[in-house]
């Protein structure tokens, strides 16, 4: 990528629509979804200059300012025409891919920078909870704004598959659990004051297990009936130490409530659904499929196309029933991480779905002819003649489809603003 360094600053008090600028600053510093973007309102420029910022960095080759009117020069000779060299439709292909590749390989980047940032800021609160309760409370009330800040963005929001999970599996964990909680409570239209409460209770859903030992964090199948409530105690453990943190009750009853079920066969109250808060009955759908996806041992994992099958097929009485069609409406039939075969017969891997058009997500395809690191996402929306014949899972792959499409051992989640989509209809559809 080109250095950031090397673009002019200019003074926030002369920005104007249409500048393309970058923000040296933390993720959670700023309420934009991107670092780097075109300003597109004078909205936008109000916030920039209430944000304190003095200078920015901005890149004239990627904006668009109006024409400035100049004066015509006086009538002179017309300069001779030099013929532009001719570009063949190769040419012209081949320039095409590689400027839709680059701009594929920014978007993730920036998707996996800002998921890099939010996970180690919650690492660092999780630091902070033995020795200062109360600054780590502040902490994840702001990483919780953030993420919430994050997602008001106009228009629809792609749920994004990452290369690789940031973290270890417990900071992994929560913050899937979070991004995917609070997208779900997006679609269902809560306040802001619930959201903001939702993804608090949702990153510290699992904080009671530090008080665990590392035996216990994780249930196992082959735990005896003792040993089985010993990890359940997280759940008790977690209230009293959102309690010490001085939490609100909104987090503090998902903390307590996150392994309740509908039906009420959950734990440690055998509460059912009319009981539970709305937040707790979100994480508890959220967490349960992240389990069954990303399970301490990776040789148990479930692809994110199994996990929802199950739970819909074993676990609706588990689950309420509304908040579960739109969880699967919201993650598509095939969410980000599927493995994939398309109509054509190519083997695929879904890395993005839009919650407004589940069905036709976005996929890396299987094409022998394409080096895996020039491959094309395709918008199987733009696509009408293609699209997913079923679901496999990874070990069924011939070997060089799981080669080149790498399934990923732990499924880590983001979420990017969906933008115009690179790939037009009909293009590398053969």
């Amino acid at each position: 990528m080109k250095d950031r360094s090397a673009d002019p600053l200019i003074d926030v008090n002369q920005l104007k629509v249409g500048m393309f600028i970058h923000l040296d600053l933390g993720w959670m510093s700023h309420p934009f979804p991107l670092s780097s973007f075109k300003l597109s309102s004078e909205e936008q420029l109000l916030i920039l200059r209430r944000l304190g910022l003095k200078q920015v960095r901005w890149s004239p080759g990627k904006s668009e300012l109006p024409l400035e009117a100049t004066p015509m020069p006086p009538t002179a000779a017309a300069p001779a025409v030099v013929a532009e060299p001719a570009h063949d439709a190769e040419d012209d292909a081949r320039e095409r891919h590689r400027r839709l590749l680059a701009e594929q390989r920014e978007a993730l980047l920036l998707c996996e920078r800002q998921y890099a940032e939010a996970a180690t800021a919650l690492r660092d609160l999780i630091d902070l909870v033995p020795r200062e309760p109360t600054d780590a409370r502040d902490r994840s009330a702001a990483l919780s704004r953030a993420l919430l800040d994050k997602m008001l963005v106009e228009g629809d929001i792609n749920i994004r598959l990452l290369n690789e999970g940031a973290g270890d599996r417990g900071t992994a964990h929560a913050l899937n659990v979070a991004v995917i909680a609070m997208l779900l409570g997006r679609a269902f239209g809560l306040g802001r004051d619930e959201m903001l409460d939702l993804g608090q209770g949702a990153l510290l859903h699992d904080i009671g297990k530090m008080e665990l030992t590392p035996r216990f964090r994780h249930r196992d199948d082959s735990f005896t009936a003792a040993e089985v409530a010993a990890y359940q105690q997280h759940v008790a453990k977690g209230v009293m130490v959102g309690q010490k943190m001085g939490v609100g009750a909104g987090p503090l009853l998902i903390i307590a409530q996150h392994h309740e079920h509908a039906d009420g066969s959950g734990f440690p109250q055998r509460l059912n659904a009319d009981r539970m808060s709305i937040g707790a009955r979100i994480v508890a759908l959220v967490n349960r499929f992240d389990g069954l996806c990303n399970p301490l041992l990776s040789s148990k994992a479930m692809t994110p196309h199994e996990a929802l099958s199950l739970m819909f097929a074993q676990g609706r009485s588990r689950f309420d029933a509304t908040m579960l069609n739109a969880f699967i409406r919201m993650m598509g039939v095939y969410p980000p991480g599927s493995v994939v075969q398309l109509t054509d017969d190519r083997y695929a891997l879904v890395v993005a779905v839009n919650s407004s058009r589940p069905l036709k997500p976005r996929v890396m395809v299987h094409d022998a002819k394409v080096p895996r690191e020039e491959a094309l996402v395709l918008n199987l929306e733009e696509l009408p003649d293609l699209g997913i014949r079923r679901s496999v899972k990874p070990q069924q792959l011939p070997r060089a489809s799981l080669d080149y499409l790498s399934p990923r051992s732990r499924i880590a989640y983001f979420f990017e603003s969906a933008g115009p989509q690179p790939m037009p209809p009909g293009e590398m559809a053969a």
